[in-house]
């Protein structure tokens, strides 16, 4: 089984026709399409009632939240609670555009909150934080944690595979990143999602992302790991519904 454990339908669509991007993804049986903001996360649930293999997952981008008063981010917490995601994300922290470390900390602690409140995973951002977010995913003491685009090092890597309920979602961009090849490397194949980040991280140069090329990562990840792809997508399907459907 396919799955493309974490892409933005509502931003593609602004590249490409929906209905062409699920045509095409016919060999992926799972997509979640992760919220950004209060206005995507009410597209992402529109997207998911219109397509059955669409699950949604809510949060509000770091970026974003940083634009946001606490209680508007109460407020939209209180909207995710209603809507029943899958996961709760796109959240986390980014230090490479973002400042405001103590907001933003306090931010991510509300997420993980609502996550475990409701026990579902966490799609956890972390560009240029990887250390400080795994401290507080540790001290929360939270087990459903999906690291989205990892880069720590390998130390960092090392810390987090410590969890074994723990998973990182290795993106198409392998194909053509060697900081992601390094990951698929390192992460044992137990605690490996893979997803596109569509439209984002492309891994074909100049085209928008989207799910149907979830298979170029497959062959990509299944040769770095040695091992057939056949291995490879079943056991992405075991840590996918241990994950998300236990």
């Amino acid at each position: 089984m396919l799955i493309d454990a974490h892409c933005h339908l509502d931003l593609l669509e602004k590249e490409k026709d929906l209905d062409k991007v699920l045509e095409n993804s016919k060999k992926v049986k799972i997509i979640i399409s992760n919220g950004t903001s209060p206005e995507s996360n009410r597209r992402v649930l529109e997207i998911s009632d219109k397509y059955e293999k669409v699950k949604p997952s809510l949060g509000i981008y770091p970026l974003e939240a940083l634009k946001m008063s606490d209680e508007e981010i109460d407020a939209e917490i209180e909207f995710i609670k209603k809507s029943k995601p899958i996961a709760i994300g796109e959240v986390g922290i980014d230090y490479h555009y973002g400042d405001q470390k103590e907001q933003q900390e306090k931010n991510f602690k509300k997420f993980i909150k609502l996550a475990k409140e409701l026990d579902i995973p966490i799609i956890v951002h972390s560009r240029k934080a990887e250390s400080e977010v795994l401290d507080i995913l540790e001290q929360s003491d939270i087990e459903k944690v999906v690291l989205h685009c990892f880069s720590g090092n390998k130390e960092l890597t090392e810390k987090a595979t410590s969890h074994k309920s723990w998973m990182f979602t290795i993106p198409t961009a392998v194909v053509r990143n060697k900081t992601f090849r390094k990951l698929a490397k390192r992460v044992p194949i137990n605690n490996i999602l893979i997803e596109t980040d569509a439209p984002y991280l492309s891994p074909i140069e100049g085209e928008p992302n989207e799910p149907a090329f979830i298979e170029l990562s497959i062959t990509k990840i299944a040769e770095l790991k040695k091992i057939t792809k056949e291995e490879l997508e079943k056991s992405i399907e075991e840590n996918f519904q241990k994950m998300f459907l236990k």
